[in-house]
This record gives structure tokens, C-alpha cells and sequence, in this order.
């Protein structure tokens, strides 16, 4: 696939991104795409080889490396090579429902397995996949597929996110009447509120959401199942219901409770506010987000983030936009490496240091990266008021596979805003108590082994609520196999 000395003539060129100094001013997505020319010098690249671990999504060292949805990698960036999108866009749809949002949020399983890596830069795959699909919107290539033939058959889906999307799509198409349930007031669960407009912005959400309503998808948004709409009437009303809630419990900070301390925020709640302002504002800049009301502003405050994850980095990113004083990001774990160790060699996934983008703003706004590894709040500080103040934080180190604290390393930090993003313990408690369903140890609902119906019922569960906090690329693969599921329950069979 590609051309066959295309990794040798041609060096790895990443999409560009916007300097710093200009992309904190606004909340828009701050990446640029190269012209089609080098965009298929890129896909040429692709070595052809014999067999292409991109797609494997092999398990080793205890990670994941190659793509969760088996993409045909090796075909799709041949067709780029060769300036066929269309047939380029056959195959990548074959296997990926929305690659407009793993080619803007996904960290790339598929690049870390590629084979160009062994010995020198992987291929482009996650920007050829972002070009590819961006590309077939704007020529039109993306129209509607309504189903010409209907089973008859009612699903519900319970939740709007990745997981969710991937079910109500895979289930339409194959022609049965679907109906998506969502509590918040647009779809995309973390995909909307969750990750910041600057990663993703909510008109590419909007947009897939226009298309699968065209296609016949009916969204219920602003309704909480379990609250608002009973299960057991959902159960009457259907013949199968998919529970796609995500793992949206917080891991919580034993030093804080954001529920009896002022200044002390869920990191997704944070996240939320801000997108919502955002968005209700004319334009996505810092000047028109400082005219709204009803989110945490960071604004001359310093900040401390508790997690080190990807929803850490997003908080750093979006305070800085607030125009945060300060801030510093706790990590619990060890600082990886900068570069790979014998110990981790390829294809295994590159357990070294990253900087990403909050850590690159936040590094050109203050001067150091902002990450503090191997430590934790020991406990806070507030005024008369229960405002927080400040922070003592220590040291911690992994002894014999307890954590403990090293003495004599407290130091203070002053705190006007503190941020957990330590992850997710489960699925909501409300939501599987709606139906009855039994939580494993991770706190994540119980399906058959290796697959995703629910014991003897017309239950389903897919996504984060069933595997537990994870990307978003597994999320869309979840729901891919659970439609598949859910069609052989309904049918007798599947085609999926």
C-alpha cells in the first residue's frame, strides 16, 4: 500500500498547530491541516507491509497498541496516496462510524504500532484520518444512508456519547427504529462537555448529529432516565434498551470535598461550565467568555489540578484561557521516561514522558512545565468563609504496591481554585439502580462474559458504563459489538 519507497523519500510532517501566544486568546481548535500534496506525500509513507500491526489492537506489556476498531489503515492511506477519496472513504467507514472525532481526540494506538515506528516516525494516520473524513464533508461525499426496509423493531439507547452514537448508528442502518435518551441538553456526553472546544469543537458533534437525524435517529435530549423517564415504562416501550451512561462517578479527594469546600470542583463539572459559556457566547474568544455568566472562572487565581490524565491537561489548557495566575498539576505516579527503555521497545505503547498541549501553553505562559509528579494533597487550607486557600501537598512513593507518604517533603501551595481530575470510579449509581443491574468491582454493570447483554432480560450495556473509564476509541468499538449483539437478539442473526 502507498508507495513503496514513500517511507524512505518522505520525512513525518504533523499537522501544524497555532503558536501559543495567539491560540490562548480563543477557544477555537488551534491545529492546521497541510495541503492535499503533502497530505498524500503522508499517506505514501504507509510501507506495505505484511502484516500491518496498526490495526491489531494487540495487548502487550499490559497495554494496548494498534487501532480498538481494526481500521484498514494500509488500504484507506494507499487510496489518499493515489488521490481516490472516495474509495479512500469506503474503507475507512467500513470499520469507523465517527472519524471526525477520533482524528481530533483519539491518542493514536494505531501511529505507536506502526511498523514505520520501529525504526524511525510512524505515519500520519491519526491527521490522514482526520483529512480524510473533513474532506468528505466538504465535498459532499458524507450523505445519508436511510434504511429502505424497517425491521420493526424498537431500541432505546440510554446515553448519547461515543458509545451510545455507535449503537443508535450501527442499529438504524441495519434498519430497526431507534431512539437515543440523553439528560444533558445537546448529545456527545464527554464528547460535548467533557473535552474543551479547542480539542473539539461542537459543531463537529452538531453536525454528526443533523446527519443521523436525516437518517431517521430520533434524539431525546433534557431527559434523565431514571429521573425523569421511568425504566420500567422504557422496557414496556421496547424491544431492547442499550444503557451507554459512561462512567461519569468521581474518584474522590479524601483532602477535599468540592461538596462542603468553596473553590473545589469536579474537573468534568469545571469543564462543562466553561464549554457551556462558551457556546453561549458570540464568538469563542477569552474577551467574549469574560461577558458570561454561570461558570468557575480562573481568572488572576492560582490554580491547583489534582490528576495527570488527559482531563488534567484539558484543565490546565482551559484555565489558562481564563487567565489563571497559576498553576500546578499533582501527579500521584512516577515521571515516565523521556525516551523509551529496553524494558518497553516497540510495538509496545511508548510509556515515555508527554507533552501535551496544556503542558506546552502553560509552559510558554509561565516559564516551567506545570507538572509535579509523585505527589499528592495531604490536606487544605481555607478562610473564615470555607474558601479555599491553600494546599500541603507530600511526596508518595509505590512501596511493595502500597502507596505511601515520605515524610519531611509537605510543602504549601496557595489554592484559589482546585480541580480534581483523579478519573472515574464507575458508572452513576442512579442510572444501573434504574434497571436493576448488577456493578462489578470496578463499579461497572455485569454483562455475559465477553459480551454485553444483561443475564436473561432485553438489557444491553456498552461503552465506559460497561468497560469502565477508558478512550474514546474503545467506546465507538464497544458499541459497534454490542449492535451486533443486540441485532442477533432481535433477529436471530446478524449482518453487522
Amino acid at each position: 500500500m502507498g508507495k513503496e519507497t514513500g517511507f524512505l523519500e518522505y520525512k513525518r510532517i504533523n499537522n501544524g498547530d497555532i503558536p501559543v501566544k495567539e491560540r490562548i486568546k480563543n477557544f477555537y481548535e488551534f491545529h492546521t491541516a497541510l495541503d492535499t500534496e503533502k497530505r498524500r506525500e503522508q499517506a505514501a509513507r504507509c510501507m506495505n507491509c505484511g502484516v500491518p500491526f496498526c490495526q491489531s489492537a494487540m495487548n502487550l506489556g499490559g497495554m494496548v497498541t494498534g487501532c480498538p476498531l481494526h481500521n484498514l489503515i494500509p488500504e484507506w492511506n494507499d487510496e489518499i496516496y493515489r488521490g481516490h477519496e472516495k474509495h479512500a472513504l469506503s474503507r475507512l467507514r467500513k470499520t469507523s462510524n465517527f472519524p471526525e472525532f477520533t482524528g481530533r481526540v483519539c491518542p493514536a494506538l494505531c501511529e505507536k504500532a506502526c511498523m514505520c515506528g520501529q525504526n524511525s516516525d510512524a505515519v500520519t494516520v491519526h491527521d490522514n484520518e482526520l483529512y480524510l473524513i473533513e474532506t468528505a464533508f466538504s465535498k459532499g461525499y458524507i450523505e445519508p444512508m436511510i434504511p429502505s426496509i424497517r425491521s420493526g423493531k424498537k431500541v432505546a439507547v440510554i446515553g448519547s456519547g461515543p458509545s451510545g452514537l455507535a449503537v443508535a448508528d450501527e442499529l438504524n442502518h441495519r434498519g430497526h427504529n431507534v431512539e437515543v435518551f440523553e439528560r444533558e441538553d445537546e448529545i456527545g456526553g464527554l464528547l460535548m462537555y467533557g473535552i474543551p472546544n479547542m480539542k473539539l469543537d461542537k459543531s463537529v458533534i452538531k453536525r454528526r448529529r443533523k446527519l443521523m437525524e436525516t437518517e431517521e435517529v430520533v434524539f431525546h435530549t433534557g431527559v434523565d432516565v431514571g429521573k425523569d423517564k421511568k425504566a420500567k415504562d422504557l422496557l414496556k416501550e421496547f424491544d431492547a434498551v442499550v444503557l451507554c451512561c459512561g462512567a461519569k462517578k468521581e474518584r474522590p479527594l479524601a483532602a477535599a470535598d468540592p461538596a462542603s469546600v468553596k473553590g473545589v470542583y469536579y474537573a468534568v463539572d469545571f469543564l462543562t461550565q466553561t464549554t457551556k459559556a462558551v457556546l453561549s457566547a458570540d464568538h469563542k474568544t477569552v474577551k467574549a467568555l469574560k461577558n458570561q455568566t454561570g461558570y468557575v472562572n480562573a481568572e488572576g487565581k492560582d490554580v491547583v489540578i489534582v490528576g495527570g490524565g488527559d482531563t488534567g491537561n484539558d484543565c490546565i489548557g482551559t484555565v489558562i484561557r481564563h487567565g489563571a495566575k497559576s498553576v500546578t498539576a499533582i501527579e500521584m505516579m512516577p515521571k515516565p521516561p523521556v525516551e523509551r527503555r529496553a524494558d518497553n521497545p516497540w510495538p509496545q505503547w511508548p510509556k515515555v514522558l508527554k507533552t501535551d498541549y496544556g503542558h506546552e501553553e502553560a509552559i510558554s505562559v509561565y516559564g516551567q512545565d506545570p507538572r509535579v509528579f509523585e505527589t499528592t494533597v495531604k490536606s487544605i487550607s481555607t478562610d473564615k468563609k470555607g474558601n479555599i486557600k491553600q494546599v500541603e501537598t507530600v511526596k508518595v512513593q509505590f512501596k511493595d504496591g502500597k502507596l505511601t507518604e515520605v515524610k519531611g517533603t509537605e510543602k504549601s501551595l496557595k489554592c484559589d481554585l482546585l480541580l480534581i481530575a483523579a478519573g472515574f470510579i464507575g458508572c452513576e449509581d442512579y442510572s444501573a439502580d434504574a434497571f436493576g443491574v448488577k456493578r462489578g468491582p470496578r463499579g461497572t454493570v455485569v454483562t455475559s462474559e465477553g459480551g454485553y447483554h444483561i443475564d436473561d432480560t432485553k438489557l444491553f450495556s456498552a461503552g465506559d458504563m460497561h468497560r469502565g473509564q477508558s478512550l474514546v476509541v474503545w467506546a465507538i468499538a464497544e458499541g459497534r459489538a454490542c449492535a451486533r449483539e443486540v441485532d442477533e437478539y432481535l433477529m436471530g442473526y446478524s449482518n453487522l
